[in-house]
Order: structure tokens, then sequence, then C-alpha cells
């Protein structure tokens, strides 16, 4: 319930940086000189309801996967804890009496829950991506309607396969959150002892902090799966000759374009969206937690 509620404020907060992030990554040299023209353009050819393309499944899928991810989360926390760091194979005495699960502890358990959403989050982002990257102001020129429409297309002509295409590319991306849990619970200790700012306030400031941490050691990983994301499948869906079979043909391919600067591209708006998005998500989160019974 409470992932529910995150999934949501994440979605309205974040999705329109999103946006411009996926087409500043995807998007042909010279087409944007960056993120404003981006968001200019974007708005001038196609509304403010541009920004908002690719929306609908993030917002179904961010729900379930925050349920996902922050339950598992919570599971492996306490498997964590149970398992290893109470347990006298693994830790001595002194770290036993303490019982609490340090700070490395819960980026195993981010990492663990990374790998758990990213069977949910890889079809997706998957539709999104492939939504987002539609310039065509008018429906009729576009070759996805909508989400149903192109999750629809994507089964008759490529099957479970196709849906899921960009798996392992998502699995690579979310095992970095390891430093993106490592650093929320680092920082919540840090401001719980170095201030007096309330529980909310903590958990805005270590949300957003933390995101931002994560964007800065996995961004590049980020811009690779976006790249095979919207890599054409071709076959019966007709939209051009697929240039990326591996993960690390794409990987190549963005290197050759812009050397170690292409892995980059479109991170402003990313870094700005990271911080209000993961900030009022986890006030959420962590707001709807306290206030259910145990």
């Amino acid at each position: 319930m409470a992932g529910v509620f995150s999934g949501a404020t994440k979605l309205s907060v974040g999705h329109p940086f999103d946006t411009i992030k996926v087409r500043m990554q995807t998007a042909e040299y010279g087409r944007f000189r960056g993120p404003l023209d981006c968001l200019l353009q974007t708005i001038r050819k196609e509304g403010i309801f541009g920004l908002y393309k690719g929306a609908s499944p993030p917002l179904v899928g961010w729900m379930v996967m925050d349920s996902i991810m922050l339950g598992s989360l919570s599971v492996y926390r306490r498997l964590l804890l149970e398992n290893v760091w109470t347990n006298r194979m693994f830790v001595d005495e002194e770290t036993i009496k303490k019982n609490t699960l340090p700070s490395v502890g819960h980026g195993f358990a981010g990492m663990a829950a990374g790998a758990t959403v990213s069977f949910v989050a890889a079809p997706v982002e998957h539709v999104k991506a492939r939504l987002q990257i539609q310039y065509a102001a008018k429906k009729a020129d576009r070759l996805y309607s909508g989400p149903i429409d192109c999750t629809k297309k994507l089964l008759k002509h490529h099957g479970i396969p196709g849906l899921w295409h960009g798996l392992s590319a998502t699995l690579i991306f979310r095992s970095f959150f390891f430093f993106w849990w490592g650093s929320y619970d680092l920082l919540s200790r840090w401001f719980k002892d170095h201030t007096k700012m309330s529980t909310p306030a903590i958990n805005f400031w270590a949300g957003g902090l933390s995101a931002q941490v994560f964007w800065l050691t996995t961004y590049p990983t980020d811009v690779v799966k976006q790249r095979v994301m919207v890599d054409p499948l071709g076959g019966g869906l007709n939209d051009g000759t697929r240039r990326f079979p591996r993960w690390k043909d794409a990987a190549r391919a963005v290197y050759r374009e812009g050397g170690y600067r292409a892995f980059w591209r479109g991170f402003v708006p990313c870094f700005l969206r990271a911080f209000p998005a993961n900030a009022a998500a986890l006030v959420a989160f962590e707001g709807v937690m306290r206030s259910l019974p145990e």
C-alpha cells in the first residue's frame, strides 16, 4: 500500500523530467542543443501533454514496481539482519549485540530488491521508452497509438521476449540500487544524529540526496539501457533493422558517437528530477508505513 503512494507521487513529479531525459539519450546528435531546447521544442510542437507521453504505463507500473521494490527491500533487510548480521558464523559478538543492519547491508538488500523488481520494470520501461521517442504531434503519424497498442504489437510480432526486451540491461542498471539504499540509510543516520529535523524532513532530504548518489553512479548504464530498449526489433513490427543484439554493442555505439561524454547525455534533467521525485516518493512511503497498524 505504501509503495502505491510512493509510485504515484514519483510519477506525477518526475515524468516530464524523464521524457526529456529519454529524448536526450536517444535522439540523433544535433536534434536538441540541450535539455532546455528539448523541453521548449516538445512544448511548442506537442503541447504540455507531450511531456507526459508514455505516462500511462509507468503510472500503473510505478505503483506496482514501488510496491514490489519496497516490499522486497523490507523482506531482504529482515533476512540479512536475521541470517547474516546476527549470525555468529559471519559477524562478531559486538555486531550481534547492536541488532541493526549496517548501511552496507541496506545496500545489498537494495541490490536484491532491484533485481527482483527488474522483471516487472523491464516491460513497463520498454513500452514507456518507445512511446516517449515518438515525435509526431498527430497520433495518426505514430507507430503506436498508446501503451496498449504498443504492448499488443510487441506481443503479436515478437512475443513475450519482445515485450521483455532489455531485461538484461535493466538488471545491470538496477544492480546499482546498492548505492541508493546504502546511502539512504547512511544519510538518514547522519541527519538523525547531527540535526534536529523531523522524521518526514529526514526522509525527504535523505531520499532526495540518496537518489542523486544513485544516478551519479549508474547513469551510463541507463543510457545504454535506453538505447537497447528503443532499438528497432524489425520483423512484422516494421520499425527498422535491429542494431544492438547485445548490451555491449549498444555501449560501444554510444562510445563511438561521443566518447565518454556520450554516456552522460540527458544527465541534467535526470539529476534535477532525482531529488524532488524521490524525496517526495520516500516521504509518501515512510509516512504511509508509519500510519499503518503494525
